[in-house]
């Protein structure tokens, strides 16, 4: 008699559409490979890629039935062929997870090596899971996309965003003024308490304000609303700063009729940003996730349970939570 495959619970997605398009069922668990690395979830984030592949903008690169979830948060369960320890902390993100194969909304997931990132901290998992693909992305846009600098001034086109938080975490660590943008006025203190210096009311158009507050432009741009904005965006960089096109919180990422001379202002530099696992250190991962378990920074997350997956979805589609969304696996 054949033994029977051990199981567990995961968030599947036979095909783009509604929220009640994501269902939970029974599935095997993955089984290790040389290579690959089997992590028991404790947690995962959401994000909006994950809503863009629901959403049926993901592009061909996406098969179904799929298991979504571009990061996830665990206990390392097997590593055949690696030199990962066993029982270890680690996160996993990108390299396909969510859409070449299976990702993180669910109890295992089996990932590449060159996905995981080991993590040495005693932050709680709810926490822990809000910081994997949001300091990767925000990490490497400053250091990589805008190359900015201790004393730099930047804006953060999207400041509510998961991203645009940690984005400001991070430039306040290292001494820069943080400007943000928002389009709601009720969200204006709490980017202020986050730390950021000065916020602006986003109407579509904030050059102006900007202006006011940097006459000579910012150094660094992060642009997490997409096309719509961009053009805007550019207009906020002195000559010699950087626009780093990270984010696309408009669903919206194609710039029709691009012409760059025209697009572009003169001595504004722009660049894009959408690394990986290799993308985030193990160090800067470890460090924020202790500085956070210590008190010294914060960064909002509203959790959910796996059952309350089209709950989550449905909060990220229309934009209902500050913060990162974290969902736990325990039962």
């Amino acid at each position: 008699m054949q033994k029977s495959s051990p199981m567990m619970r995961a968030v599947v997605l036979d095909a783009p559409g509604p929220v009640s398009s994501l269902q939970i069922r029974e599935v095997p668990i993955p089984e290790p490979r040389p290579g690959w690395v089997l992590l028991r979830l404790m947690a995962f984030g959401l994000n909006r890629s994950e809503l863009h592949t629901r959403l049926g903008l993901a592009g061909p690169d996406v098969t179904f039935p799929r298991v979504l979830g571009i990061e996830a948060t665990g206990v390392i369960e097997a590593a055949p062929g690696t030199d990962l320890p066993i029982g270890s902390k680690a996160v996993a993100m990108m390299g396909g997870m969510g859409r070449a194969f299976d990702g993180g909304y669910a109890e295992y997931t089996l990932v590449p090596e060159s996905s995981i990132v080991r993590v040495e901290t005693e932050l709680d998992w709810a926490r822990l899971g809000a910081l994997p693909e949001v300091l990767q992305t925000a990490y490497g846009s400053m250091t990589v996309g805008m190359g900015v600098k201790e004393g730099d001034t930047i804006l953060i086109r999207g400041g509510t965003s998961s991203v645009g938080l940690v984005t400001a975490l991070l430039a306040k660590q290292r001494g820069m003024r943080v400007l943000a943008s928002t389009r709601k006025a009720d969200r204006v203190e709490e980017l202020l308490a986050f730390g950021v210096d000065d916020v602006l009311i986003d109407d579509g158009e904030i050059t102006a304000k900007v202006r006011e507050l940097v006459p000579e432009g910012v150094d660094g741009a992060i642009e997490l609303v997409g096309a719509p904005t961009l053009r805007d965006t550019l207009a906020c960089a002195r000559i010699g700063g950087t626009v780093c096109f990270t984010g696309m919180l408009s669903n919206k990422w194609i710039v029709e009729q691009f012409y760059p001379i025209d697009f572009i202002p003169t001595g504004v530099r722009l660049t894009a940003y959408g690394g990986g696992a290799s993308g985030l250190p193990s160090t800067v991962l470890s460090d924020v996730a202790n500085a956070i378990h210590r008190g010294e920074v914060s960064l909002p997350i509203v959790t959910y349970e796996m059952e309350q997956i089209q709950v989550a979805h449905d909060d990220m589609e229309h934009n209902k939570v500050v913060g990162k969304q974290v969902v736990l696996t325990s039962r």
